[in-house]
């Protein structure tokens, strides 16, 4: 009788454990990759190209 009730009670920390790694990686792989991204910021207008020589006309 105590041996079928360790069994079961294994049975219930293994599976119990299983979830929680399972709901931990999926939330982890998924939805943390957007709290990782750094915030996208507006970019400035491009330079103009300075001309050959690296001189700017006036």
């Amino acid at each position: 009788m105590v041996k079928r009730l360790e069994q079961l009670a294994a049975l219930v920390v293994a599976a119990g454990l299983a979830i929680v790694s399972y709901w931990l990686f999926f939330s982890w792989a998924q939805g943390g990759r957007e709290l990782r991204q750094a915030p996208r910021q507006s970019q400035p207008a491009p330079a103009e190209p300075s001309p050959p020589g690296g001189r700017k006309l006036l």
